[in-house]
């Protein structure tokens, strides 16, 4: 018997829809090689001063939902640069222990621009740094400054669709491989001043593509049905002053700075 293509959807749109980020103001980010943020913005196609994406999140029952679109070139990728070019780890799994085994950077600020950097500054000329390394500097303080760095990179994402939207989310979805790194969902917790929701299954992209189709066949009756399906594994609540880390971001904005001049 024939199978039906009963729904199409880009990837991230479909990472949103199987976040079940289905009211205006909810946002995902899918940490895989790079950084991946949608904002739902309703029914009002959001058009954006500070360089992001006005993009179609989907069209359901004649309705359509826009999003804010942002892209981080290198997320998790930057593991991967520690595991296979430095080899300061044997597993991506392992940054989590060794950026825990120091109590914070020694002051290396990591800017992972290998292939430049994305939203908002979309800068493909732009190349890495690493910078602050002293004697004391160890694999463990630039592993630490690394998993910063990706949530460094999406902070900036968000605060200007943040800006560009008019609200602040009450919380941020996660998903993708890197999501499971307990130390890089607490740091982004803790930059965003945010709770980090991340759920119990992280393929989202492919969940929601199940989620379109599904609705379309008649499996699942409404989106109000699929929303119960939706858990939290874990949620990560910001532990650190917003003092102290307006002070990590100044400076990584700083190095940020070093980079594009």
């Amino acid at each position: 018997s024939k199978i039906p293509i009963s729904g199409v959807a880009g990837d991230q749109q479909a990472a949103l829809f199987g976040q079940m980020c289905v009211h205006k103001g909810m946002m995902k980010n899918t940490y895989g090689t790079g950084c991946f943020i949608m904002l739902n913005t309703g029914n009002k196609a959001v058009r954006s001063k500070n360089r992001m994406l006005t993009t179609i999140a989907w069209q359901l029952c004649g309705e359509t939902t826009y999003a804010l679109e942002g892209s981080v070139f290198v997320g998790g990728a930057v593991v991967q640069w520690l595991r296979d070019g430095l080899q300061f780890i044997k597993t991506a799994q392992s940054s989590e222990k060794l950026a825990l085994s120091v109590e914070d950077t020694g002051g290396i600020i990591f800017v992972p621009a290998f292939t430049g950097l994305g939203a908002p500054h979309w800068k493909q000329d732009a190349r890495g740094m690493i910078y602050g390394i002293t004697r004391g500097t160890t694999r463990a303080h630039i592993t630490r400054a690394a998993l910063e760095a990706i949530a460094y990179q999406s902070y900036d994402v968000i605060k200007a669709m943040q800006q560009d939207a008019g609200f602040t989310v009450e919380n941020l979805r996660v998903d993708g491989g890197a999501a499971a790194n307990n130390f890089l969902m607490q740091m982004q917790a803790d930059v965003l001043h945010t709770n980090v929701q991340r759920p119990v299954v992280l393929e989202s992209t492919s969940l929601g593509a199940a989620y379109f189709a599904g609705l379309a066949v008649g499996f699942w009756q409404d989106v109000k049905e699929i929303e119960s399906q939706w858990k939290v594994e874990k949620e990560f609540v910001p532990t650190q002053s917003p003092e102290a880390i307006e002070k990590s971001i100044e400076a990584w904005h700083e190095a940020v700075r070093r980079v594009l001049q």
